[in-house]
Protein backbone atom coordinates (compact mmCIF):
# COMPACT_ATOMS: atom_id res chain seq x y z
CA UNK A 1 0.00 0.00 0.00
CA UNK A 2 0.89 3.40 -0.48
CA UNK A 3 2.09 5.74 2.57
CA UNK A 4 -1.59 8.05 1.46
CA UNK A 5 -3.59 4.78 1.01
CA UNK A 6 -2.09 3.67 4.71
CA UNK A 7 -3.47 7.01 6.66
CA UNK A 8 -6.94 6.52 7.89
CA UNK A 9 -9.76 9.25 7.64
CA UNK A 10 -10.18 11.19 10.85
CA UNK A 11 -14.47 11.52 10.69
CA UNK A 12 -15.49 14.44 12.64
CA UNK A 13 -18.57 14.77 14.63
CA UNK A 14 -21.74 15.47 12.16
CA UNK A 15 -19.97 13.24 9.58
CA UNK A 16 -20.74 10.39 8.25
CA UNK A 17 -19.85 7.85 5.30
CA UNK A 18 -22.05 5.99 3.42
CA UNK A 19 -20.36 2.80 1.32
CA UNK A 20 -21.79 0.47 -0.46
CA UNK A 21 -19.69 -2.23 -3.30
CA UNK A 22 -19.46 0.73 -5.73
CA UNK A 23 -19.88 3.84 -4.15
CA UNK A 24 -19.08 5.81 -1.32
CA UNK A 25 -21.37 8.70 -0.37
CA UNK A 26 -20.21 11.83 2.38
CA UNK A 27 -22.93 13.53 4.27
CA UNK A 28 -22.48 16.63 6.89
CA UNK A 29 -23.69 20.00 7.86
CA UNK A 30 -22.53 21.06 4.31
CA UNK A 31 -24.20 19.23 2.19
CA UNK A 32 -23.81 15.04 0.46
CA UNK A 33 -21.14 14.23 -2.05
CA UNK A 34 -20.54 10.61 -3.26
CA UNK A 35 -17.60 9.24 -5.40
CA UNK A 36 -17.27 5.61 -7.49
CA UNK A 37 -15.46 2.84 -5.75
CA UNK A 38 -13.96 0.14 -7.58
CA UNK A 39 -14.86 -3.08 -6.15
CA UNK A 40 -11.98 -4.64 -4.95
CA UNK A 41 -10.80 -1.77 -2.84
CA UNK A 42 -12.38 -2.09 0.82
CA UNK A 43 -12.99 0.85 2.92
CA UNK A 44 -14.42 0.04 6.61
CA UNK A 45 -15.49 2.41 9.48
CA UNK A 46 -13.69 1.82 12.32
CA UNK A 47 -13.42 4.12 15.93
CA UNK A 48 -14.27 7.21 14.13
CA UNK A 49 -11.66 6.24 11.43
CA UNK A 50 -12.19 5.02 7.63
CA UNK A 51 -9.43 2.91 6.68
CA UNK A 52 -8.96 1.66 3.01
CA UNK A 53 -7.93 -1.72 2.21
CA UNK A 54 -6.73 -3.87 -0.96
CA UNK A 55 -5.39 -7.47 -2.40
CA UNK A 56 -5.01 -6.20 -5.97
CA UNK A 57 -1.44 -4.82 -6.45
CA UNK A 58 -2.34 -2.57 -9.71
CA UNK A 59 -5.04 -0.89 -7.78
CA UNK A 60 -2.59 0.69 -4.61
CA UNK A 61 -2.17 3.91 -6.64
CA UNK A 62 -5.61 3.98 -6.90
CA UNK A 63 -6.23 3.68 -3.18
CA UNK A 64 -3.98 6.55 -2.63
CA UNK A 65 -5.88 8.59 -4.76
CA UNK A 66 -9.49 7.41 -3.21
CA UNK A 67 -8.11 7.93 0.22
CA UNK A 68 -7.07 11.96 -0.94
CA UNK A 69 -10.52 12.17 -2.57
CA UNK A 70 -12.79 11.10 0.42
CA UNK A 71 -10.25 13.02 2.86
CA UNK A 72 -11.29 16.41 1.16
CA UNK A 73 -15.13 15.50 0.40
CA UNK A 74 -14.93 14.59 4.19
CA UNK A 75 -13.37 18.26 5.13
CA UNK A 76 -15.80 19.55 2.32
CA UNK A 77 -18.88 18.68 3.81
CA UNK A 78 -18.02 19.33 7.07
CA UNK A 79 -15.54 22.54 6.84
CA UNK A 80 -16.45 23.40 3.38
CA UNK A 81 -13.55 24.70 1.27
CA UNK A 82 -12.87 28.37 0.22
CA UNK A 83 -11.44 30.09 -2.77
CA UNK A 84 -10.68 33.93 -2.69
CA UNK A 85 -10.11 36.17 -6.11
CA UNK A 86 -8.71 40.08 -6.44
CA UNK A 87 -9.45 42.58 -8.70
CA UNK A 88 -6.94 44.57 -10.33
CA UNK A 89 -7.14 47.70 -12.33
CA UNK A 90 -8.52 51.30 -12.39
CA UNK A 91 -12.30 50.66 -12.72
CA UNK A 92 -12.40 46.76 -12.09
CA UNK A 93 -15.08 46.12 -9.84
CA UNK A 94 -17.61 43.10 -9.03
CA UNK A 95 -21.11 43.24 -7.03
CA UNK A 96 -23.71 40.35 -7.22
CA UNK A 97 -27.17 40.88 -8.76
CA UNK A 98 -29.07 37.90 -7.22
CA UNK A 99 -26.95 34.75 -7.58
CA UNK A 100 -24.93 36.29 -10.85
CA UNK A 101 -21.37 38.01 -10.19
CA UNK A 102 -21.55 41.11 -11.76
CA UNK A 103 -17.96 41.70 -13.23
CA UNK A 104 -16.54 45.46 -14.91
CA UNK A 105 -12.99 44.72 -16.34
CA UNK A 106 -12.76 47.05 -18.67
CA UNK A 107 -14.51 45.64 -21.33
CA UNK A 108 -17.19 47.59 -23.23
CA UNK A 109 -19.96 45.49 -21.79
CA UNK A 110 -20.10 44.13 -18.29
CA UNK A 111 -19.67 39.99 -17.33
CA UNK A 112 -22.43 38.28 -15.90
CA UNK A 113 -21.26 34.82 -14.10
CA UNK A 114 -23.94 32.65 -12.30
CA UNK A 115 -22.87 30.44 -9.90
CA UNK A 116 -23.31 27.15 -10.53
CA UNK A 117 -25.81 24.75 -7.77
CA UNK A 118 -23.83 23.77 -4.84
CA UNK A 119 -21.65 26.80 -5.01
CA UNK A 120 -21.71 30.45 -3.11
CA UNK A 121 -20.22 33.68 -4.43
CA UNK A 122 -19.86 36.69 -2.03
CA UNK A 123 -18.27 39.99 -2.73
CA UNK A 124 -17.32 41.33 0.08
CA UNK A 125 -15.46 44.26 -1.10
CA UNK A 126 -15.92 45.78 -4.77
CA UNK A 127 -12.65 44.32 -5.14
CA UNK A 128 -12.99 40.76 -3.73
CA UNK A 129 -14.58 37.83 -4.70
CA UNK A 130 -15.09 34.99 -2.04
CA UNK A 131 -15.82 31.19 -3.92
CA UNK A 132 -17.00 28.73 -1.43
CA UNK A 133 -18.61 25.55 -1.54
CA UNK A 134 -18.05 21.65 -0.49
CA UNK A 135 -16.52 19.79 -3.29
CA UNK A 136 -12.73 21.18 -3.66
CA UNK A 137 -12.86 20.21 -7.04
CA UNK A 138 -15.57 22.35 -8.07
CA UNK A 139 -14.79 25.55 -5.81
CA UNK A 140 -11.25 25.76 -8.02
CA UNK A 141 -12.79 25.00 -10.81
CA UNK A 142 -15.35 28.18 -10.85
CA UNK A 143 -12.98 30.28 -9.19
CA UNK A 144 -10.70 29.67 -12.14
CA UNK A 145 -13.30 30.60 -14.59
CA UNK A 146 -13.78 33.97 -12.91
CA UNK A 147 -10.01 34.06 -13.08
CA UNK A 148 -9.84 33.41 -17.02
CA UNK A 149 -12.52 35.93 -17.81
CA UNK A 150 -9.30 38.59 -17.34
CA UNK A 151 -6.44 36.99 -16.12
CA UNK A 152 -3.64 39.42 -14.58
CA UNK A 153 -1.13 40.81 -17.51
CA UNK A 154 2.67 40.92 -16.39
CA UNK A 155 3.24 44.52 -17.15
CA UNK A 156 0.55 46.39 -15.47
CA UNK A 157 -0.84 43.35 -13.36
CA UNK A 158 -3.90 44.09 -14.03
CA UNK A 159 -6.83 41.23 -13.84
CA UNK A 160 -8.46 39.11 -11.49
CA UNK A 161 -5.93 36.93 -9.29
CA UNK A 162 -5.91 34.29 -6.82
CA UNK A 163 -5.50 36.11 -3.12
CA UNK A 164 -1.59 35.99 -2.39
CA UNK A 165 -0.85 35.23 -6.11
CA UNK A 166 2.47 36.72 -7.00
CA UNK A 167 2.56 37.97 -10.93
CA UNK A 168 5.85 38.16 -12.18
CA UNK A 169 6.58 41.55 -14.11
CA UNK A 170 8.09 41.91 -16.84
CA UNK A 171 9.49 45.46 -17.87
CA UNK A 172 8.52 47.55 -20.47
CA UNK A 173 9.81 48.62 -23.92
CA UNK A 174 13.02 50.61 -23.94
CA UNK A 175 13.39 53.53 -26.25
Amino acid sequence: MSRVAKKPIALPKGVELNVQADNVSAKGPKGTLSIAKPAAINLQIENGEAVFTTEDAALIPLTGTLRAILANMVKGVSEGFERKLELVGVGYRASMQGQDLNLSLGFSHPVLFKAPEGITIATPTQTEIVVQGADKQRVGEVAAKIRGFRPPEPYKGKGVKYAGEVIIRKEAKKA
